[in-house]
């Protein structure tokens, strides 16, 4: 009985405090914060953490294995860089800039921190990249800069932590259209990423860099992008040379051109072709839109939404130019359109549809979700209008009208990059490294333009076969 006791005043003494709501904290009285128009009752927010600084061993001196110690001397950089050896070289320098390297001094200055060590506090300044280091010397840097292996939640993941396997690697491989020494173009199918984060595994630019290497050291790289829920052509550069011409190429804001004449002129007639099922149709058949556009975001900042910039001066806008062409007329309510994208701002095409013109893209919710509200969708059609006959070859046996079609309940983006037209690059490559203005004999024979036309996903056939009876 005196043990029943015991027990149940020991478990009044352990459940003391509630497990759900346990009581502010005995040295500050609770605050009231408010979050989202919401208020909180709480304890108040924590101060600021001390800093978590990592020390480097103390400076060996010269030589340090693979470096070139002809100089007779070592930067700060170069011993961090030697040190962080996994680390890019761009973080390491951001931290310099920062102002976040510091070195244990022997004198002591009113700026200076302090840091302690072996028992005594140490005095610590700041360095520069470039000041020579001493035998001896002990730097400091944050722990971040040992994180920075760790890919952050929007950076490319690194092609090292993916093992695709044969199936995936020959899936990838059916997508590329042409393959050259220089550059990779692909037709990306609807819903894969082309650029990836940290939830995502699969985006093109992570599979491409682990299975599209090829004979090459490195995987190739994105040179543009396309939307995760659009389809059609993208391109690749697969080495840095060739990376550094198709950047300065799809750049809205071109510097000097080059001194031969063939290049600059095969530069002049890249473009892009996007073909599109929109609802509704433009009032004019064709036309250029010149729509400049800003950047919002919502949702505390979480949400990042494009729209039309609204030209007062007050917020940041970009030049946006798009040509547009009708491709036939009005067929339920929806109409066939071609668009040729003159610079390159993120969703240019879908606000220029859905704002600009007031024709939202089929299956674009973002931008046109109060039209897709409205939108009488096409009944399913059985019988062909001119004939009366029930289709043959305009659906085809056994496929489902239903995935991702007009006639579904929740469409696909139908934006498609059609057709690519760009200069020969592994041809040009030569002549532009050596800055010359004439071919090498070997050269001259092969084409300075490439052209590429990439077929429709699944989805946008079913939508044209169904539609394509009514086209004029």
């Amino acid at each position: 009985m005196q043990k029943n006791r015991l027990g149940h005043h020991l478990l009044s003494l352990a459940r003391h405090y509630s497990r759900v709501a346990p009581p502010p904290p005995s040295y500050a009285d609770p605050v009231i914060r408010v979050s989202n128009n919401v208020a909180y009752l709480g304890s108040p927010k924590q101060g600021p953490k001390p800093r978590q600084l990592l020390s480097l061993p103390p400076f060996p001196g010269l030589p340090l294995p693979g470096k070139n110690s002809a100089t007779g001397r070592i930067t700060a950089i170069s011993w961090l860089k030697y040190y962080f050896d996994e680390i890019p070289d761009s973080a390491i320098q951001s931290h310099f800039n920062k102002g976040l390297v510091e070195i244990e001094s022997s004198k002591h200055n009113a700026a200076d921190s302090f840091i302690e060590r072996d028992g005594q506090m140490k005095p610590l300044r700041k360095i520069k990249h470039n000041e020579v280091m001493e035998v001896g010397a002990r730097v400091w840097v944050p722990v971040s800069i040992a994180e920075t292996r760790v890919s952050k939640r929007f950076d490319c993941i690194p092609s090292g932590t993916l093992h695709p396997n044969a199936d995936e690697i020959d899936y990838l491989r059916r997508l590329v259209k042409y393959k050259d020494h220089a550059i990779l173009v692909l037709n990306k199918p609807p819903k894969l990423p082309v650029k990836g984060s940290m939830p995502v595994h699969n985006s093109m630019d992570a599979l491409a860099a682990a299975a599209l290497s090829y004979d090459y050291d490195e995987g190739p790289k994105l040179v543009h992008r396309l939307d995760r829920e659009s389809s059609g052509l993208i391109l690749m550069g697969r080495t840095k040379e060739s990376m550094n011409h198709l950047h300065w190429l799809f750049n809205d804001i071109n510097p000097a051109k080059s001194s031969c004449k063939a290049w600059n002129d095969a530069c002049d007639a890249k473009f892009q072709r996007y073909w599109a099922l929109v609802i509704g149709t433009p009032k004019e058949n064709e036309g250029l839109i010149c729509a400049p556009l800003s950047k919002i975001l919502l949702d505390n900042g979480k949400t990042e939404r494009v729209i039309l910039a609204q030209n007062v001066g007050l917020e940041p806008s970009e030049a946006a130019m798009t040509e547009y062409r009708v491709l036939g007329p009005m067929i339920n309510g929806c109409s066939w359109i071609e668009l040729r994208p003159l610079t390159t701002r993120k969703h240019q095409l879908r606000v220029h549809c859905a704002e600009a013109l007031g024709t939202p893209i089929v299956g674009d919710y973002k931008y046109g979700w109060f039209v897709h509200r409205r939108w009488k969708q096409m009944p399913r059609v059985d019988i062909e209008p001119r004939t009366g006959k029930p289709y043959k070859l305009r659906r085809p046996e056994g496929l489902d009208v239903q995935k991702g079609s007009v006639l579904a309940k929740v469409p696909l983006l139908h934006l498609h990059c059609r057709e690519l037209v760009l200069p020969n690059v592994a041809k040009f490559l030569p002549l532009l490294s050596q800055n010359a203005e004439t071919l090498p004999p070997g050269l001259s024979g092969k084409p300075d333009l490439l052209r590429f036309v990439a077929p429709m996903p699944k989805h946008m056939k079913i939508s044209w076969n169904l539609m394509s009876s009514y086209l004029v």
